[in-house]
């Protein structure tokens, strides 16, 4: 190798760079310049000490070699250690979903642990009010108050048969309840809770393990529980936080008397029906949601069509529910506010339940005439006839809309008329003659009309209602929140008028709340109730759980609070700053006054030992028990009645049932025991119904302080026209005593006709001679 070579290193710059360098270094030299390679080799082999200069040389070249392996190297490393694009967007993926799963994770935690805290809160709160589980088993039954312990026992019957088969033949055949009437108990009482719960007792094998009464008290707890749960998910979903899912079951748990009837009357058919119906709620909240994905929308479909069969099969009045939320859902699509897929699935939903209701409830007529029905083959005729209702600009589209509406009503009266001739409801009529009288549309001298009337839950609500819903926060953020999502939804109703095409990725900056279908649904499913709820009391039941839920979406909501801050224009802090900071301080607040507040008054609820006692009545089952014989027949009031059939299995009179309204004349019958009536007239109108004992209570008798003009005597007297009053004057033409003073006289006719055989302060019994003795 020639040594002027030894002195020279040539560098290849990296790949990508334009030229080649060459460079000779010599460590006396100072300076280090480039030249070709001919002119690099003379200047070496000029100097005198190449051998030395090529050496140094060649040790520097190698030093720096190892230097640039190194850092190429690292550089490699480094770039295998960077991940690329692809990999960058799958880390951040799967860190979403993790996120995701977590949160889902305990909200569905909290949702599951708030229904489980409820439940052993109305176990615990039952049990201290009534000393449950220190009662004797008639006693027990004895708390089943207002009517309700019939459905009780069916329960026991069921139990008690041979077989689950066998006592659904005697159900369905029963001749043991209602005097002189061979009914289907299953049809008549909706009594598929009851059948359901007995199976459920017999094929788990509680028999061992649990009391009958425990277990039916349990599902109905249990029930409740899943009530709350949906609740707290129907906020969540529609705010996004956990938070609200709390604030609502909060609320809803303070309002207890206004929430639910789970208090006093456990067997009732709306304990059973309306957790369902929540259930129902959810998966239609979810299922309407825009960020929904095809299997999460799949899961609220499936759930939806299975809570919404179940809610029609429990409950009689379960078709009117529906109907009122029909209503909300097609107000959404005739503004063009949900896809039109998804209002079919829903129909399919409608129709199809009802139509297996219809069969498993024994071809329940009430279903054909229901105006659920009626509004979805209306709804579905006129968007045949009106395809192009959702094009054109503002005007025609808004002419297009009232005849719309036009042909819906037209069209869903028509056919709701044309099935009440084809299959005739007798209850029909009567609801439309009580609507107008409740209306001030009609008067009416009918005894079974103004007692219904009188009724609690068909009177208007009272202001200690309105008073106890604003001392617990929820009314006046209610009204907030409400009209906040009516507003912006009257603004979207209007851009969808307009032609502007839905949005279905709302981002939180844009402040459109009412731009979600969920939301929009819920503001129109709260006004509707809400309208309810303003007549007839009863419905708060319907309304006030859901302005719980949808007061705590509300305040919980940064969409809602950006949406206000939006149309306030603020400058000095920017909105969505704002809105989160609001979102998570004003629940906080409200959740610290609450618990302040309220937190001691549930504690002591739970700790103070009430006392439910009642000899006279304990004492006048047993008598029944014990003295009655087997082929008695008992008249009295429906809900003492009730108890009767419940404690001892006698057959009776009437059924404490308001939706039947034979049964509700049977009972006008009874009742005449308290009427100005001679003693042949009640012992003929007993005779009719085959009535062995009849049974006169002192406090219906006796009755002093009640709403005016609703006493049992006083709609008697008015049915009988036996009383008249004129210009606040009272003109009586009856030439009878009141027969339930008269009778405990003891003197002739009365003695004729009827014996006493038991007596005391509260209850007394005859019984109705089957040989007339005529004593003077």
């Amino acid at each position: 190798m020639d040594m002027t070579e030894l002195r020279c290193r040539k560098t290849v710059v990296k790949e990508g760079e334009e030229d080649e360098h060459q460079q000779c270094e010599s460590e006396p030299c100072s300076e280090n310049f480039t030249m070709d390679k001919v002119s690099l080799k003379e200047k070496c082999s000029e100097d005198t000490d190449g051998a030395t200069c090529g050496v140094q040389e060649k040790e520097k070249e190698d030093e720096e070699e190892e230097e640039e392996k190194k850092e190429e190297d690292k550089k490699e490393e480094a770039d295998s250690q960077k991940p690329s694009p692809v990999k960058r967007n799958r880390s951040a993926c799967r860190s979403v979903m993790l996120q995701s799963l977590v949160k889902l994770f305990f909200g569905c935690l909290a949702a599951v642990t708030c229904g489980m805290m409820y439940a052993v809160y109305l176990y615990t709160y039952h049990e201290r009010k009534f000393w449950f589980s220190s009662r004797q088993e008639l006693e027990r039954e004895i708390t089943f108050q207002g009517g309700s312990g019939i459905y009780y026992y069916y329960y026991k019957h069921m139990l008690t048969a041979p077989s689950f088969e066998r006592g659904i033949y005697e159900l369905m055949r029963d001749n043991r309840t209602v005097s002189g009437q061979t009914i289907n108990a299953v049809e008549r009482l909706s009594l598929y809770p009851e059948l359901i719960t007995s199976l459920l007792y017999r094929i788990t094998g509680s028999q061992d393990v649990i009391e009958p009464v425990y277990f039916y008290i349990g599902v109905v707890f249990g029930l409740q529980a899943v009530y709350v749960t949906a609740l707290f998910v129907s906020s969540w979903v529609m705010s996004g936080t956990c938070v609200a899912g709390i604030l609502a079951v909060a609320w809803y748990v303070i309002n207890r008397p206004d929430t639910t009837k789970v208090d006093y009357a456990i067997p009732l058919r709306d304990n059973w029906a309306l957790p369902y119906f929540s259930c129902q709620v959810a998966a239609l909240t979810g299922f309407l949601s825009n960020n929904v994905n095809s299997a999460s929308e799949m899961f609220c479909y499936l759930l939806m069509s299975a809570t919404t069969f179940t809610f029609i099969l429990v409950w009689e009045h379960s078709h009117y529910v529906l109907f009122i939320q029909g209503l909300a859902l097609f107000l959404l699509d005739s503004f063009d506010l949900v896809p039109s897929r998804k209002m079919a699935d829903i129909h399919k939903v409608y129709l199809s339940s009802l139509f297996l209701a219809y069969v498993l409830q024994f071809q329940n007529p009430a279903l054909l005439s229901s105006p659920l029905l009626s509004l979805l083959i209306s709804s579905v005729l006129a968007r045949y006839f009106q395809q192009n209702m959702k094009m054109g600009p503002l005007v025609a589209r808004l002419m297009k809309l009232f005849l719309h509406f036009y042909l819906c009503f037209t069209t869903g009266i028509t056919f709701s008329y044309v099935a009440k001739r084809l299959v005739p409801v007798r209850e029909s009529d009567f609801i439309l003659k009580f609507l107008e009288v409740k209306f001030g549309l009609n008067t009416t001298t009918d005894f079974v009309t103004n007692r219904l009337l009188c009724q609690e839950c068909f009177q208007t609500p009272s202001q200690d209602f309105f008073l106890r819903l604003t001392q617990a926060s929820v009314l006046p953020f209610y009204l907030l929140v409400l009209l906040i999502c009516l507003i912006s939804t009257l603004q979207t109703i209007y851009r969808r008028l307009s032609g502007e095409p839905m949005k279905t990725n709302i981002r939180l900056e844009d402040g459109r709340i009412g731009e979600q279908p969920e939301v929009v649904y819920h503001v129109f499913h709260t006004m509707l109730f809400g309208a309810l709820a303003m007549v007839f009391e009863g419905m708060k039941y319907l309304w006030t759980p859901y302005v719980c839920m949808f007061t705590a979406f509300g305040v919980c909501s940064p969409e809602l609070w950006v949406t206000l801050f939006r149309w306030l224009r603020l400058k000095f802090i920017h909105p969505v700053v704002l809105a989160l900071i609001l979102s998570t301080a004003v629940p906080t607040i409200i959740g610290f006054s609450l618990w302040r507040e309220y937190f001691p008054r549930v504690i002591a609820e739970l700790s103070e030992l009430q006392e439910f006692y009642d000899p006279d009545t304990v004492e006048l089952m047993n008598w029944i028990k014990t003295h009655a014989p087997m082929a008695a027949v008992f008249a009295g009031s429906p809900q003492l009645l009730g108890s009767v059939k419940l404690c001892s299995g006698w057959t009776v009179t009437s059924l404490p049932l308001y939706s039947d309204i034979d049964l509700l004349r049977r009972s006008e019958d009874t009742y005449q025991v308290y009427a100005m009536r001679s003693a042949e007239d009640v012992y003929k109108i007993l005779s009719l119904h085959k009535t062995s004992y009849v049974i006169i209570e002192e406090s219906l008798c006796n009755e002093l302080s009640h709403t005016k003009g609703c006493r049992i005597k006083d709609l008697l007297d008015i049915a009988n026209s036996h009383v008249v009053y004129d210009k606040g004057e009272m003109y009586s033409f009856s030439k009878h005593g009141r027969f339930c003073h008269e009778i405990k006289m003891n003197y002739s006719p009365y003695t004729n006709y009827f014996s006493r055989v038991f007596w005391n302060r509260s209850y007394h019994v005859y019984k109705v001679n089957s040989v007339i003795s005529f004593q003077y």
